[in-house]
């Protein structure tokens, strides 16, 4: 290494990273000028917020004490009180599993707020929880600060309490909120906000369907940016109608599409950077916690191909943890999350290419600053690149000190400098011959994980960049292998007694005189009924005592007929008819999850009918799997 080579590479250590852009056009160390950002760049806080890959979210709140996910507005803050609240305990269970921090849903749709904002007289200090001198939101920051990981608030824009949303009073209302929580808590990481905007509430006690239009206009959410900047510059603003710094995944299942391009308009590539995060829950019960969710928790695999499907395609993963009635996380949740935490850590324990021989199709301007080792040197700020002239059918090779077995490739962009990347292939040297390993790459990115089908055992491996916006700028080329499946104890997955879990009732006996009805009980997830009108009609066989019922809505990713507003009738004769149950099955259109129902009583019947009062699109109902509860 030349002696001007080792002043660069110490300079940009020392080099804040504020100033790494000042620094671009810095000419007196290196021989070749580095390359021109191309496209849009990250802002300086998206780069640090990349870095930190995966995070907590926990739902807890007035929720968890009325089993729903989306509460209406009008339940009595008297219900939150949790009996043995350890906001540490949580803390220290995500900073083992190495998440960088958590986020908090300090308010969610039903406007209920857990600290004691001067906002609303809708918060904590209305329960009996601590006499009405609890915070919540206190007890999770103050524990992030002591185990030094990142601390984040959801704030829902949305409120099915106040009595001014929709109209431009709530506006003053939802802004103090948010002073609140960045004023009072110390440093917000992430403020988050959601897309669920305006239906059905309470309103004040108006019990009425409101909608806002425009949400952006009405929420004047580039004001709202403008106000989080002014007091936190450096908290990562999620959604806000993409005034932010971050934006949707597009699904609740923890994955993003591939390729993911880091701008909001793909037809627009040069404008502002946006990042992705995927969300998802940790189990299929929901976002917040629910009886008997120790047997829905994901399993390691699962978990570990949401890693793939999300961190693995350039975006950040916030994983969902609930919280129970009592305060704590529940031991199956937190029994898979240790086991994906030792997959993932030992996916990342050993990269095979650090250190290794590296050479490449061309270094531009032969200068070491841009040397081809740079991408297997463990570093992720430096990089190797070509001449500008450069953008297709260039490469990177390593060469390792013996051969070994791997099966993942993680690839990095300097994304300082613009995602440039638009495709590449993989390919390895196998039997005295160069062999594609991997040939659908697309764009790289903050970071790409390709699994391979199988592992590949040799000593070299090259990465060959088809087409490129701009020169390749690769900080990161690394050889990897997908840990071994991690074993669970079966025993944090098993049921209290004090859950009182309804169970499913024989469906054998079940007719309907309504066309494919049965594809609604045959007990396959992937068939389901759909009919032309909205109601289905059943005949059990028998009279049965029953508490509730469970809806799966059809798991085809098609919206058509997909049933968010119900009602549930029984009969004794199939003539008369008396509602048991109406509502909504509320965000299935991002998380499609088994919805259930329970009755305040035992009923007796021999029919049922199930009405959707409404569809997410077109007419009709449909359902996967309808079944009642004992």
């Amino acid at each position: 290494m030349s002696i001007r080579s080792i002043i660069t590479k110490n300079f940009l250590q020392w080099l804040p990273a504020a100033c790494f852009a000042g620094f671009m056009s810095y000419s007196s160390l290196s021989a070749a000028e580095p390359p021109a950002p191309c496209g849009a760049v990250p802002t300086e806080q998206q780069v640090k917020w990349l870095r930190l890959e995966w995070y907590a979210f926990v739902h807890f709140g007035i929720n968890t004490f009325t089993g729903k996910e989306w509460g209406y507005g009008d339940e009595d803050p008297a219900l939150f009180n949790p009996s043995d609240f350890n906001p540490e305990s949580a803390v220290k269970i995500f900073k083992k599993a190495g998440m960088a921090g958590m986020i908090y849903t300090a308010k969610h749709h039903d406007g209920f707020c857990l600290w004691p904002t001067k906002s609303t007289a809708h918060n904590i200090a209305k329960s009996p929880w601590m006499k009405g001198k609890g915070d919540i939101v206190r007890g999770f920051a103050d524990a992030c600060k002591k185990e030094g990981i990142k601390f984040g608030a959801y704030l829902s824009p949305w409120d099915r309490n106040n009595a001014e949303y929709g109209r431009p009073g709530y506006l003053k209302t939802y802004e103090e909120q948010i002073r609140e929580l960045l004023t009072d808590y110390g440093p917000i990481f992430e403020m988050w906000f959601d897309g669920a905007n305006g239906g059905d509430g309470y309103y004040g006690g108006a019990r009425e369907k409101r909608n806002i239009g425009n949400a952006d206009k009405y929420y004047n959410f580039e004001g709202l940016v403008r106000l989080i900047r002014s007091i936190q510059p450096d908290c990562i603003v999620w959604g806000a109608a993409q005034h932010g710094d971050v934006k949707w995944g597009g699904s609740e299942k923890g994955f993003v599409k591939y390729p993911c391009w880091n701008v909001i308009n793909l037809d627009k590539p040069d404008e502002k950077w946006i990042s992705l995060e995927a969300d998802t829950t940790i189990n299929k019960a929901g976002w917040f916690w629910h009886a008997g969710q120790g047997s829905k928790v994901k399993s390691p695999e699962q978990l570990m191909q949401v890693y793939y499907d999300s961190v693995g395609r350039g975006a950040n993963l916030i994983l969902n943890l609930a919280m129970d009635g009592s305060g704590k996380l529940d031991p199956a949740d937190v029994a898979a999350l240790n086991a994906l935490a030792t997959m993932r850590r030992k996916l990342l324990a050993q990269d095979f290419a650090i250190g290794s021989e590296a050479s490449a199709s061309e270094v531009r301007g032969e200068d070491n600053a841009f040397r081809a080792a740079n991408a297997t040197d463990g570093d992720i700020e430096s990089y190797w690149c070509p001449e500008d002239k450069t953008t297709k059918d260039c490469w990177l090779e390593i060469k390792l000190p013996t051969e070994v077995a791997f099966d993942v490739v993680r690839l990095r962009e300097q994304i300082r400098l613009g995602q440039r990347v638009r495709s590449f292939r993989l390919e390895a040297f196998l039997d005295g011959n160069w062999q594609i390993i991997d040939g659908e790459g697309k764009t790289i990115g903050n970071q790409v994980l390709r699994k391979l089908a199988k592992p590949v055992t040799t000593d070299r491996v090259r990465l060959v960049i088809t087409d490129s916006r701009a020169c390749p700028c690769i900080s990161e080329f690394s050889l990897l292998r997908h840990p071994e499946p991690v074993a669970v104890d079966e025993a944090s997955f098993q049921c209290d007694a004090s859950e009182e879990i309804a169970a499913p009732l024989p469906r054998d006996k079940w007719t309907s005189k309504t066309t494919g009805s049965a594809r609604a009980w045959d007990g396959d997830d992937s068939t389901f009924w759909q009919g032309k009108g909205n109601k289905l009609t059943v005949n059990l066989g028998e009279e049965v005592s029953f508490s509730g019922f469970t809806y799966l809505p059809k798991q085809n990713g098609n919206f058509d007929g997909m049933t968010d507003r119900y009602s549930f009738e029984i009969s004794s004769d199939g003539k008369k008819w008396k509602e048991i149950a109406s509502g909504e099955f509320p965000n299935i259109r991002a998380n499609p999850i088994l919805q259930t129902v329970t009755f305040d009583r035992e009923v007796k019947a021999r029919f049922f009918r199930f009405i959707g009062a409404s569809s997410l699109e077109g007419k009709g109902a449909s359902a996967a799997e309808i079944n009642l509860l004992k």
